[in-house]
């Protein structure tokens, strides 16, 4: 019977081909999989079929990821996909922060219908809006994930000083950083040295609020502050009170609230990081792929709560585990593997945190009877026979 994949947001048609086969489609009932963009997920009924979920970009906070680890879902994402989108906004807005030029062209509306009068007045009334160039000025990148190092590289491109900061900056992302992008040790040396500062965190308990007015207080006056990872990053009423004293020269922010709308400096953008056709289809085509991947092959990659696993396809029979990341636990179930006779061919297991994936090449077919022993294993949270 075909898998069923339930899409729980428009998606991009390039995501179709990949679910060639698939029954793919808005009004699937008891999925396979998910397809999913910004809809909540907290209060969504999950049905026993449900195996796993693909968020189409990076960000995961309307999926309950902890709780679907628990019931065996493995969540994706898609790290990088959109990261020239968001890149290319940052950059845009870092020449917004330094000139005013959302200002300027607000007051320009005011003029329309002056006739003659508009070259005179704009002469006139353009000093208003002087600013600075961002050439040779510092700017502070926090986090250094694919978004973070775009938009360190191409700031240094554009004549800036760039320094970053990442606790957690993996290999991969070490290597494609510029050399002349300087790493630091921590947030607040680049609270104290940047004259612009842009976030590229995901939101948790060690970064929620982590602009607030101690934090803003280290840093330079006149700083401009860019955050287009999550509204909650910031103390909304710390930026108010320091944009309104002019400690904070602008905060630019692609995540508005009530409260910032409309304030004096304060620049909100409707959400726009990755809401161009090519970042849409680059996220949509990686969910998809990597879905599929999990439900044909068991393979996990890019997932926020089970560790990558990858196995090459060598026997007649394939199982993938999901199981807690405890003691003795692969030793019971390949035990139960090997009482019914079959040969393990070839194994990979791998963990992360509390939780771990084991994929088996076994020589036989797997019987029904076999995946009810395995499922007895106290700890073991889901198991297919692929």
């Amino acid at each position: 019977m075909a898998k069923s994949i339930l899409k729980l947001n428009a998606i991009s048609p390039l995501a179709d081909g990949v679910f060639e086969g698939y029954n793919y489609s808005d009004s699937v009932e008891n999925p396979d999989g998910i397809m999913v963009r910004s809809a909540a997920m907290a209060d969504y009924k999950v049905n026993d079929n449900l195996i796993g979920v693909a968020r189409a970009g990076a960000g995961t906070n309307n999926i309950p990821c902890a709780d679907y680890a628990e019931k065996g879902i493995v969540v994706f994402n898609t790290p990088g996909a959109n990261a020239n989108a968001v890149k290319e906004l940052v950059i845009c807005e870092l020449f917004l922060g330094g000139r005013k030029i959302t200002d300027a062209i607000d007051w320009v509306k005011t003029i329309k219908g002056e006739g003659d009068a508009v070259g005179k007045l704009v002469e006139k009334g353009k000093g208003k809006f002087v600013g600075c160039e961002i050439k040779g000025k510092t700017l502070g990148v926090i986090g250094l994930g694919a978004i973070g190092v775009a938009v360190a590289n191409s700031a240094y491109a554009l004549g800036m000083n760039v320094i970053g900061a990442d606790p957690y900056l993996s290999t991969n992302n070490a290597l494609s950083l510029s050399p002349y992008v300087k790493v630091v040790a921590s947030r607040e040396e680049v609270y104290k040295a940047a004259d612009f500062i842009t976030v590229h965190v995901p939101l948790n308990a060690d970064t929620k609020a982590m602009i607030n007015a101690d934090t803003i207080a280290l840093m330079k006056d006149g700083v401009v502050i860019i955050n287009n990872s999550r509204g909650e990053l910031a103390d909304t009423a710390a930026v108010i009170s320091a944009l309104e004293s002019g400690k904070l020269g602008r905060y630019i922010t692609d995540f508005p609230n009530a409260d910032l709308i409309g304030v004096n400096n304060c620049i909100c953008v409707p959400h726009l990081g990755a809401s161009t056709p090519e970042a849409e289809d680059n996220c949509a085509v990686m969910a998809a792929q990597q879905l599929a991947d999990y439900i044909e092959n068991g393979n996990i990659k890019n997932s926020v709560n089970y560790p990558a696993i990858s196995l090459p396809r060598s026997g007649a029979g394939r199982l993938s585990i999901l199981h807690k990341n405890v003691a003795n636990l692969i030793a019971k179930f390949t035990s139960a593997i090997s009482a019914t006779g079959l040969n393990i061919s070839n194994m990979a297991s791998t963990s992360k945190g509390d939780y771990a994936a084991s994929i088996l090449e076994v020589d036989g077919i797997v019987s029904d009877e076999l995946i009810k022993a395995i499922y007895a294993v106290d700890g073991v949270l889901r198991v297919r026979s692929l």
